[in-house]
């Protein structure tokens, strides 16, 4: 036979007759999006994995849940934030950090690996680094690696940047504040009585934590996914997230919080300050409350730097001392080199996988 077949997903170009003996190439193609899918979504478990601990933290360091209960706890509310909150942080994602018109299946692979290794690196010496700028790295240094600065959507970038720093102090703020204020409501209170009290309210602190992170964690790989479905035209000429990746990425999130992350869990509920129950109430609310105005803002933040922000506040409401600023300040300095690190890994991989076509 003669004449050409086109295929209208990758655009290569092969004589039918060879379409008839070849594989059809958009078979490859469709096997190599399959892939990066699930490696988005072995990313999605992965940060489930790694911020198990900003959900179950508190709430396993002033043993008001035993680990194994408390995981299953937060992966449930995980599970079902998708129902509670819009997807304009998916949305930032996937069009507000890099140009979508410059991604491809390469990008995505380049950005997924510098913040799956940066990931699983600060998970096995206990850093709670953020999975989330971790991301946003990764396709800042694949994006930078193919066609420089002109790939970067700079207000999408700095409002995340930006976030490195207000999240934890807006998390340091408001658990601050409520410590100061729940003590005032409860100084009539015995000890016992006010233990008591704050070991059930630590239950609802929790679940909006949960939800919190769920929903804006979550949310960070349903974009990545959104937008390579829509660099292949799968989605038609507007970018929006399908149910099936809101779902499954949420499940994937969920069952990376059942596998918890105790070296972390160690560091956040423990290291860096002893919480009572109303401690801990005080700062899951606090960092509850940081998380929703960000996700309703279609901000991604980190989940991780929010509630380290909003420990800290509830150590330095008891008194200066009562925080080890030494780990804090540790703590600070890989959040610092996350988005660096991350965007170097990624851009390696990026020209690394060029050697190869």
């Amino acid at each position: 036979m003669q004449g050409k077949g086109k295929n209208p997903v990758c655009g290569i170009t092969l004589p039918i007759q060879s379409v008839k003996v070849l594989r059809p190439p958009w078979v490859v193609c469709r096997s190599l999006l399959v892939g990066l899918i699930g490696i988005a979504l072995f990313f999605d478990f992965l940060n489930g994995l790694h911020d198990a601990a900003n959900s179950i933290a508190t709430i396993v360091s002033t043993r008001v849940l035993r680990p194994h209960y408390a995981v299953f706890w937060a992966a449930f509310f995980n599970f079902i934030a998708f129902l509670f909150f819009g997807l304009h942080v998916a949305e930032t994602l996937g069009t507000g950090i890099i140009n979508p018109g410059i991604v491809t299946p390469q990008v995505i692979f380049a950005a997924l690996m510098g913040a799956i290794i940066w990931n699983i690196v600060t998970w096995m010496f206990g850093i709670p680094s953020s999975s989330s700028h971790a991301l946003v790295g990764g396709l800042v240094g694949a994006g930078l690696a193919k066609t420089g600065l002109s790939s970067i959507v700079w207000s999408g970038l700095l409002k995340t940047a930006g976030a490195i720093v207000m999240s934890p102090m807006i998390g340091f703020f408001l658990a601050l504040v409520l410590v100061l204020v729940v003590s005032w409501l409860f100084v009539r209170q015995t000890p016992f009585a006010v233990d008591r009290t704050f070991r059930v309210m630590q239950f609802v602190s929790a679940s909006l934590y949960s939800l919190g992170h769920g929903g804006n964690d979550a949310q960070k790989t349903m974009g990545i996914i959104a937008v390579l479905l829509y660099s292949q035209g799968y989605l038609g000429q507007s970018f929006h997230v399908p149910f099936w990746v809101v779902l499954s990425c949420q499940a994937a999130m969920a069952l990376g919080t059942l596998f918890g992350g105790w070296r972390i869990v160690h560091t956040m509920g423990s290291k860096i300050t002893r919480l009572n129950p109303m401690q801990g109430f005080c700062a899951e609310t606090g960092g509850a409350l940081t998380l929703f105005g960000a996700t309703w803002l279609g901000i991604p933040v980190s989940t991780t730097h929010t509630i380290t922000g909003a420990i800290i506040g509830v150590g330095a409401a008891r008194r200066v001392s009562a925080v080890r600023w030494g780990l804090a300040g540790n703590i600070v300095i890989a959040w610092v080199i996350t988005l660096p690190a991350a965007a170097l890994i990624s851009a390696l991989f990026y020209w690394s996988s060029g050697l190869f076509e």
